[in-house]
């Protein structure tokens, strides 16, 4: 990612962070439609995971001008993931619920940089997270 990418991801959230609540029901609702499957690995009460997941994303952010500050936490979180049932093909439709989310919640604001910069951004992230998890030979597909 450059300068650039970095920034149009760290100002889009922050115009995200305001709707955090709403945002993360619109990523969970998305994922369990186009996955439905995975929605055993999530628990029945919601509201926990939903902070957590912006509290993440909030934190990866933030660090993506510095990723050495970040990828101790990736990797650990993705590591957790396979305990959970998570499988690397998972990631894509993950990232594929996001960048909807973000689309949807950023609406006019959602321009093909700050789309490419959010899919440069989950594909670094989701690919050192993969390689993490299950070594570097496993397709993110």
């Amino acid at each position: 990612m450059n300068p650039t990418q970095i920034k149009l991801v760290q100002d889009s959230f922050g115009k995200v962070a305001p709707i955090s609540e709403q945002a993360a029901v619109i990523f969970y609702d998305r994922l369990f439609e186009v996955a439905p499957a995975v929605k055993a690995m999530f628990p029945v009460d919601m509201k926990e995971q939903r902070k957590k997941l912006m509290t993440t994303l909030a934190v990866v952010v933030n660090g993506l001008s510095n990723l050495d500050t970040i990828l101790p936490a990736a990797s650990a979180l993705a590591k957790r993931h396979v305990g959970y049932g998570a499988r690397p093909e998972h990631y894509p439709v993950v990232g594929g619920a996001l960048l909807w989310t973000l689309e949807k919640g950023l609406g006019e604001a959602w321009t093909p940089d700050v789309a490419a910069a959010w899919t440069a951004a989950y594909g670094t992230l989701s690919g050192y997270m993969i390689s993490e998890a299950y070594g570097p030979a496993q397709p993110a597909e």
